[in-house]
C-alpha cells in the first residue's frame, strides 16, 4: 500500500483514482479550492487527517476512515460509495453520506443536515449525531447506544434495529417499514404516522399525537409521556405501563393502559378495544 503523510493538497482531483494507498496526516485545503480529491479510488485508508474541500469520497471501494475531521464546508462527503468504515471522526458537512452501501460508523460525530439518505447496509454505534431530514429512504440499519438530535428523521426507512438510543425528534419513522426500537428514549411530535410494522419494546415515549395511521404497530411495556391523540386511525397492540392524556379513534387491536384522561370515539369503524388499568 502506497503512503500519502504529511501533506496538503488543494488542487482539482488531487487524488483521483487511487488504489491501495494510506494517507495520513495530510490536509485538503488551500487556496485553489480543489474539489473531488479522491473520487474514483479503491482501496484507501485514512488517518489523523483533515478534509476543508468539497465531494473528496464519491466512487470509493473500501474506505476507511480514522481520527480524522471533515469540516462544514466538506459538502457531501462520502457518495455513491460502498465498504466504508468510519472510526472517531468528525463528519461536520452537509449531505455527508448519500448512495453508499455496507457503512460501519462507530465513536463519530455527526453535525450534517441531510444525512444518510438512500443508503443500504449501515451499522452505527456510540455516536452523536445532527441532523434535518435524517437517513431518508435507507435501508437496513442497525443503532447501538447513538444520541440523535434532529427533524425529520428515519422517514421512508425499511428494515431497522434501533437499541439503547436516545432519538430527540419529530415527525421520526413516518411511511417506515419494519422498524424495531429497544430500551430506547424517543422524544418527538408526530411520532410513526403511516408507519408498517413498527415495534417498540422497553421505550419511553413522548410527544403529542403518537403512532397514528399506523398498521400492524406493537408497543411492549413502554412508557408515554404528554401523549395525546394517540393511535388515530391505527392497527395497534399495545401494552403501556403510564397513564396516557388521550386515545383517539384505534382502527383495531388491544390498548392496555393504567389509565387515559380521555378517550374519543367519533368515526364509525373505531373498534380497537382499550382496557383500561
Amino acid at each position: 500500500m502506497e503512503l500519502i503523510e504529511n501533506r496538503t493538497f488543494d488542487e482539482e482531483r488531487a487524488l483521483y483514482g487511487s488504489k491501495d494507498v494510506s494517507v495520513r496526516h495530510c490536509r485538503f485545503d488551500g487556496p485553489a479550492d480543489g474539489e473531488s480529491a479522491l473520487k474514483e479510488s479503491s482501496g484507501v485508508a485514512v488517518a489523523d487527517s483533515y478534509f476543508n474541500l468539497r465531494y473528496p469520497f464519491w466512487h470509493v471501494d473500501g474506505l476507511t476512515i480514522t481520527s480524522s475531521e471533515m469540516t462544514d464546508k466538506c459538502r457531501a462527503a462520502i457518495w455513491y460509495s460502498k465498504d466504508i468504515k468510519i472510526t472517531d471522526t468528525k463528519l461536520h458537512g452537509i449531505k455527508a453520506l448519500r448512495e453508499c452501501a455496507d457503512v460501519v460508523i462507530s465513536g463519530s460525530s455527526i453535525i450534517s443536515p441531510e444525512f444518510g439518505w438512500s443508503v443500504k447496509g449501515l451499522k452505527m454505534t456510540d455516536t452523536t449525531a445532527e441532523s434535518e431530514y435524517f437517513l431518508m429512504r435507507s435501508s437496513d440499519i442497525v443503532f447501538e447506544n447513538v444520541k440523535f438530535t434532529g427533524k425529520y428523521s428515519f422517514q421512508y426507512v425499511e428494515n431497522v434495529t434501533i437499541s439503547n438510543c436516545e432519538l430527540n425528534t419529530k415527525d421520526a419513522f413516518w411511511h417506515a417499514k419494519n422498524v424495531t426500537v429497544k430500551d430506547s428514549v424517543v422524544n418527538g411530535e408526530y411520532l410513526g404516522w403511516y408507519s408498517e410494522n413498527l415495534t417498540f419494546i422497553n421505550c419511553k415515549i413522548k410527544g403529542t399525537q403518537p403512532l397514528c395511521y399506523c398498521k400492524e404497530l406493537t408497543l411492549i411495556n413502554c412508557a408515554m409521556e404528554d401523549c395525546d391523540l394517540a393511535f388515530e386511525r391505527s392497527q395497534v397492540d399495545a401494552t403501556i405501563t403510564t397513564p396516557v392524556i388521550s386515545i383517539k379513534n384505534p382502527l383495531s387491536g388491544h390498548i392496555s393502559v393504567p389509565d387515559a384522561g380521555e378517550i374519543i370515539r367519533d368515526i364509525p369503524g373505531a373498534d380497537g378495544e382499550i382496557v383500561i388499568g
